[in-house]
């Protein structure tokens, strides 16, 4: 399966709380809600649709997965609701039980094996496996090299500080830009892929 990551990207690297003030305020983050004035849904909401679309699974971190499953689930009617609820989904998580996944279609991946088992699923056919969000486990499959594609949504807005996808190892990574796309409020949607 290919992996695919999409992230709201403020123009200083910071993916931290982009939906809500209070999305996630670890380490006293008070900037969350960012992407806001920025969100148009032609080309940021078409960006996310696309890639749900193309998606045969989902993958999260444990505190992204939460969200995600505190609000899909009520959102049903609505199609992309609709497509996020009725998806396979798997969770990363060193804390959560086979008992707390209430979103229907969630596999567990226990965190002491997460490694192996993300191997395992990228090595596996099929097709697009989205991660959204998730910034630890985005930064360990970046680390890991098991990212095919990132779709990075970058609002012309500087945070300030906070949480970043990208890992700190000293390592040089190569990626080759495909596409952007320019909104009208100003959001560019890069896409890079590993080079072949």
């Amino acid at each position: 399966m290919r992996i695919v990551i999409t992230e709201f990207m403020s123009l200083d690297g910071v993916v931290q709380g982009p939906g809500g003030r209070k999305e996630d305020t670890d380490g006293g983050f008070a900037n969350g809600g960012w992407t806001g004035p920025f969100f148009d849904p032609e080309v940021v909401g078409g960006t996310f649709a696309e890639a749900a679309e193309r998606a045969e699974a989902l993958l999260f971190g444990r505190r992204t997965w939460q969200t995600m499953a505190a609000a899909w689930p009520a959102r049903a009617g609505d199609p992309f609701a609709d497509r996020m609820n009725s998806i396979p989904k798997y969770v990363v998580s060193g804390t959560l039980g086979e008992a707390d996944l209430s979103w229907n279609n969630t596999t567990l991946v226990p965190g002491d094996k997460a490694l192996a088992r993300l191997r395992e699923l990228h090595g596996a056919p099929g097709g697009d496996l989205l991660v959204m969000g998730s910034a630890a486990l985005v930064r360990t499959l970046l680390a890991e090299d098991l990212a095919d594609e990132l779709r990075l949504i970058v609002m012309p807005v500087l945070v300030g500080g906070g949480k970043s996808i990208f890992p700190a190892d000293g390592t040089l990574r190569t990626l080759e830009l495909v596409s952007t796309v320019t909104s009208p409020l100003g959001v560019n949607v890069c896409t890079y892929r590993r080079p072949e």
